[in-house]
């Protein structure tokens, strides 16, 4: 049995979760979100202070949630990349020095790794193959999976432009709609009519190269709407921000929910992992749901609150490389707000 402590600083929230053999024990989260909110957006430099003023704090709270004292950890797992620069580097320098001191193996891992290791938090270990659906501010890509801690991810299809996340948040606002714009969204969407404005489903259809099949595009879906919007003020008719933003969030569903079914026919495997911030959106829980269980396929979506980034998903995908057996990353390594998904162990 062992005890792995994992430590996320890629954005705006500190999260530290503490994991003992794909259990989960405990974990403590703080946010700088509404230091963010008047600027529309997460500013780097206010997001590095935050996590600098909280990470003793989420950690001693997370240890106390955990009933696990500091010493008890036999491993710690750090996001190392991709995220913010200077968030980052506050968590990876936390890290290294928490592992220094308590002479524990210290591991950098991937932060979307981490995202598809939290689902095995709630429902277990994964199968042998399986496809996983990465949705969140940063990243739309379909990804094709083996052993997470150990084989390499392939990369089926990614985002050519806008992420998912991001085109939410940007469309939030266009239509005056508080950030972050995935809640906003989903909530304005309750009661609109998601027919009510004809948007494009970018990247399906008959005539997407076969490069594209798996590829993603929202930069287009944004843009049709802001001409929708500027049309309306043009001509003095009323915006209906309810029916937009139902339109808006029912063309992402269903063009994520269709590439991923189709990826699992294509490749012959019958589980699919939904994960990453957009993954908490109720309606595509829904309507992933639905086409899954008519295409006989077993869908894995986390509970919300591990969607979002957290400490617990690092503790996980973490817990899982130790079990692997992998060789410690050491301390030679920095923030790499770029890196590559290719493995889950960076370093």
């Amino acid at each position: 049995m062992s005890i792995t402590l994992g430590l996320e600083t890629s954005c705006d929230e500190t999260g530290v979760g503490i994991v003992r053999d794909g259990v989960l024990l405990g974990q403590a989260l703080a946010s700088s979100m509404d230091q963010h909110i008047r600027y529309g957006g997460v500013v780097p430099e206010v997001a590095a202070r935050a996590h600098l003023e909280s990470v003793s704090q989420v950690l001693r709270q997370a240890l106390t949630n955990a009933d696990v004292s500091l010493d008890q950890v036999d491993a710690i797992a750090v996001t190392s990349g991709p995220g913010l620069a200077s968030s980052l580097h506050v968590g990876v320098s936390a890290a290294k020095a928490w592992a220094l001191a308590l002479n524990k193996p210290l591991y950098a891992v991937h932060h979307v790794a981490g995202h598809v290791a939290a689902d095995t938090l709630e429902h277990g270990p994964l199968p042998e193959r399986s496809i996983a659906l990465i949705v969140s501010g940063g990243h739309s890509s379909l990804l094709m999976l083996g052993d997470l801690a150990t084989d390499p991810i392939v990369h089926l299809g990614d985002t050519l432009d806008d992420a998912a996340g991001e085109a939410f948040d940007k469309v939030a606002r266009l239509l005056g709609l508080p950030y972050p714009g995935g809640p906003s969204i989903q909530r304005a969407a309750e009661t609109g009519d998601p027919t009510a404005v004809d948007l494009p489903r970018p990247l399906l259809g008959s005539k997407v190269s076969e490069c594209h099949r798996y590829a993603f595009s929202f930069s287009g879906l944004k843009s049709a709407v802001a001409r929708h919007v500027q049309l309306a003020q043009r001509t003095g008719a009323p915006l209906q921000a309810e029916d937009v933003a139902a339109s808006f969030q029912e063309a992402v569903v269903d063009v994520l929910v269709t590439k991923a079914v189709a990826a699992c026919r294509d490749h012959d495997i019958d589980t699919l992992l939904i994960v990453g911030g957009v993954a908490a959106n109720a309606r595509l829980r829904s309507v992933a749901e639905t086409r899954c269980r008519a295409a006989g396929i077993t869908l894995r979506v986390p509970a919300p609150k591990l969607c979002t980034d957290n400490g617990a998903m690092i503790a996980a995908i973490g817990d899982l490389i130790v079990h692997s057996g992998a060789k410690p990353s050491g301390y030679e390594f920095g923030a790499d707000s770029s890196a590559p998904l290719d493995r889950s162990l960076l370093v």
